[in-house]
């Protein structure tokens, strides 16, 4: 079987971009652009894949991680330079090479693999994805001849007035034999005002050696929109979020408004869930099945069961059981995890503790560094004192507590199994099971108070 490795160009400074980040590495639906190309290269097959990096560099590969090549561009002379780069990292089985640019984050393995298709098929030393464009202004023409054989591409620039009235654009993106790129490499010169290299007369040498060149044309030309500026990563991000809106609704579920619901790529979502308007759900978050999300959830790698209700409510690293409700205006901080039918209701936070299956925390609470069992009642108020200014302690709460409203557990503490805590109550010390702890002054009336006051200012 023929090997493709897939080069992708990465060293950019994306200068239009006016940021200290390297381009490929700004998000798009939470991942960074070049890793959308790079899983698009793996799903169409390629057995290498080649990054030619340099600016921010050693940030792209911290992003990326192990499992790829690295070439290095330490001068920054264009598109054919970069490719001369990457050529001594292909691993020596390699016999064709995929170009593909790491700004290009909407181009599909599908798309890829019908090019090497094409190639393949036509018997032809290199293969250009073309498109038509409506406005096609800026971008390089493609010059056929003989069908689908590309003469040559012309730049803007350089174009005739019959040339520009052709709308089919060079993408940017080649495949190529790779002993005959490597052969047509030698010849590139940068006789241009900008003293560059450009890969797109690797074309022309190869035709001027009467090498086939074939183009294939992309069905959707949204897939070849290169990010050079914030405007253009907005619309990319608009066109990623109907994808995935679509993708998720055509899957059974329930959107009620997607044009205001945020879901990042890799989120997953199960059927017959609803999700309402400005829902925002990001990272490695998964929600189950049949839940009802929104409206104005804020989600961030949280897990979340089946037939789950959330709303108006943040969650970050959290985990959610089953059937569980939660919100309004909740707060899960990460280290959350709430077991099956737990409710936690309005203006609570709950920062690393673990509530199991019943048990309900329902308003104005904070629970930090806890442990509660099950069918455990939170009353309002509560607040799990956790930090001494040195350090976190934990609250234990056993299972079927019932903690009265507006008491304070100072921690460490262990409140038992079925022990009951008075309202207003400051504990310090262990609850035993079953037992009651009131930790409050006695009350204390003074009869006719308001009379002698009113006389004593008299």
């Amino acid at each position: 079987m023929t090997k493709t490795a897939a080069v992708i160009l990465a060293a950019g400074k994306g200068k239009r971009m006016h940021s200290r980040r390297p381009k490929v590495l700004h998000l798009l639906a939470g991942k960074p652009l070049v890793r959308y190309v790079v899983d698009a290269a793996q799903k169409a097959g390629v057995s290498q894949v080649v990054l030619v990096i340099g600016h921010g560099g050693e940030e792209v590969k911290a992003a990326l991680g192990e499992g790829f090549d690295y070439a290095w561009q330490r001068e920054q002379l264009g598109t054919g330079h970069a490719v001369m780069q990457a050529m001594d990292a292909l691993a020596p089985d390699v016999e064709q090479v995929v170009v593909l640019s790491g700004d290009v984050p909407l181009l599909t393995g599908t798309t890829i693999q019908a090019l090497l298709d094409e190639f393949v098929k036509t018997a032809a030393k290199g293969a250009v994805l073309t498109a038509c464009l409506a406005d096609p202004t800026g971008y390089g023409r493609i010059i056929r001849h003989d069908g689908n054989l590309v003469e040559r591409i012309v730049e803007h620039g350089d174009a005739s007035p019959e040339e520009l009235a052709i709308q089919e654009i060079n993408s940017g993106i080649y495949c190529f034999d790779r002993a005959v790129l490597a052969e047509c490499l030698q010849f590139l010169k940068p006789d241009n005002v900008q003293g560059e290299y450009y890969l797109t007369d690797v074309v022309q040498v190869m035709r001027s050696r009467d090498l086939p060149v074939v183009a294939y044309r992309v069905q959707d030309s949204r897939e070849i929109m290169g990010i050079n500026n914030r405007v253009q990563l907005a619309e990319a991000e608009s066109i990623m979020r109907q994808q995935i809106n679509t993708r998720l609704m055509l899957a059974g579920v329930t959107m009620l408004d997607p044009v205001t619901t945020y879901i990042e790529a890799g989120v997953e979502v199960g059927p017959d869930t609803v999700i309402h308007p400005f829902t925002i759900l990001r990272g490695k978050t998964r929600i189950g099945r049949g839940c009802t999300i929104g409206p104005q959830v804020n989600m961030l790698d949280t897990v979340v069961g089946d037939e789950v209700e959330i709303r108006y409510t943040v969650t970050e690293e959290a985990q959610i059981g089953d059937q569980a409700k939660i919100g309004p205006f909740a707060y899960l901080r990460p280290g959350t995890v709430l077991g099956r039918g737990v409710k936690v209701g309005d203006f609570v936070e709950i920062k690393k503790s673990m509530i199991d299956e019943g048990s309900k925390v329902p308003h104005l609470t904070y629970i930090g560094d806890a442990v509660i069992g099950k069918s455990v009642n939170v009353g309002a108020g509560t607040i799990t004192c956790n930090y001494d200014g040195k350090a976190k302690h934990q609250t234990v709460i056993e299972d079927g507590a019932f903690i009265g409203s507006n008491s304070n557990l100072v921690a460490p503490i262990k409140i038992g199994a079925n022990a009951y805590v008075a309202a207003g109550s400051t504990l310090t010390a262990d609850v035993p099971a079953e037992s009651l702890a009131v930790a409050r002054e006695r009350q204390r009336n003074i009869p006719d108070w308001h009379n002698k006051r009113r006389a004593g200012q008299d």
